[in-house]
């Protein structure tokens, strides 16, 4: 419907003998297109766009497309492991996860396709794995990564360090090991956030948790308690983390929220801008050549700065605004 009403401008850069195709031949089209050649195609562009500044917080994360899977042909619904640039506010790559694998096996091949130098690569406990941290040393950027009970003895370790800490804080002990500490507070729309972090990087202390030594670079420990208050609600979560940054504890506070800012500023947006969870397509590559389709159109809105709205707005003035439509392509265009 769309081409059919507009096919006289798509005409004048586009060469339609045929007309505008049917529905059944876009959706044939990206059916068999081959999805690992897309995403590569996909990469390529990002590189020749892009450049990771340093320090920049690159968030990975996978994310369901919920609605992808085939009851009668027994296939559940795809997973898609995305890099996110927090700062740019753009995905770098992606990688489906395969039926009989998990986000483990897939991130450190998303990893090894990327270009991360000087990058904070943060992840959440699922993926906080030797082999992961070693694969982004060795891409020469830094980890950021949250630690949970699936390392327990590192955690239980790293847990019972901050406890002492913070009881010889509360006793104003006249000796108590080197940290760092920052807290921020923000307030509105009826709620009161309180974030703290500690974070300690005596290379002593850390060498003594058990498991450490099989960290590469193990540098900093963190612990970040969030506080909320709503109303008279109140909520109050603690995570710790590891990482191979020697940096402030107000920089890596920073830093842990910049990651979980994919939730919102990735995979929510997905949802409600583009409805993707809502999508049925499910044969053959067709869910995950369209999920790297709506990375692309993200991408492109993101770069576009000009119009002072939401991505989904921005969608629709595309849809209406021949000239603003050229506008968001034009990264697209010129790289090809």
């Amino acid at each position: 419907m769309f081409g059919q009403s507009k096919e006289k401008w798509l005409r004048t850069f586009l060469e339609l003998p045929n007309g505008i195709p049917s529905h059944d031949t876009f959706w044939r089209v990206f059916r068999f297109l081959d999805a690992e050649q897309f995403q590569s195609c996909f990469l390529r562009w990002m590189r020749a766009i892009t450049t990771v500044t340093e320090g920049e917080v690159i968030a990975l994360d996978g994310k369901q497309v919920r609605r992808s899977f085939d009851t009668q042909g027994g296939k559940a619904a795809i997973t898609v492991v995305s890099a996110w640039a927090t700062t740019n506010g753009l995905v770098l790559g992606q990688r489906q996860v395969d039926d009989k694998s998990n986000e483990i096996t897939a991130i450190p091949e998303l990893l090894e396709s990327l270009l991360l130098k000087g990058s904070i690569v943060a992840m959440d406990a699922l993926n906080c794995q030797t082999k992961t941290a070693q694969t982004i040393i060795d891409g020469e950027a830094d980890y950021l990564l949250a630690l949970k009970a699936n390392h327990p003895l590192l955690y239980e370790d790293v847990v019972e360090l901050f406890n002492t800490l913070a009881e010889d804080v509360q006793k104003e002990a006249l000796y108590t090991f080197a940290h760092d500490h920052a807290r921020t507070v923000d307030k509105g729309h009826g709620r009161l956030e309180i974030r703290q972090a500690w974070t300690i990087d005596d290379p002593d202390l850390i060498a003594g948790l058990r498991t450490a030594a099989q960290w590469p670079h193990l540098t900093t420990l963190i612990k970040v308690q969030a506080e909320r208050f709503v109303g008279d609600h109140r909520s109050c979560e603690t995570r710790y983390y590891i990482s191979s940054v020697r940096a402030s504890a107000a920089d890596l506070l920073t830093s842990v929220r910049a990651y979980w800012g994919i939730e919102n500023s990735l995979h929510w947006v997905l949802d409600m801008a583009f409805r993707e969870d809502e999508s049925r397509l499910h044969k053959d590559a067709g869910a995950i050549n369209f999920a790297t389709l709506r990375h692309i159109a993200l991408n492109l809105l993101k770069q576009e700065h000009s119009l002072k709205v939401g991505i989904k707005n921005k969608r629709l003035r595309a849809g209406w605004d021949h000239d603003y439509l050229l506008t968001v392509l034009q990264p697209l265009l010129a790289s090809i």
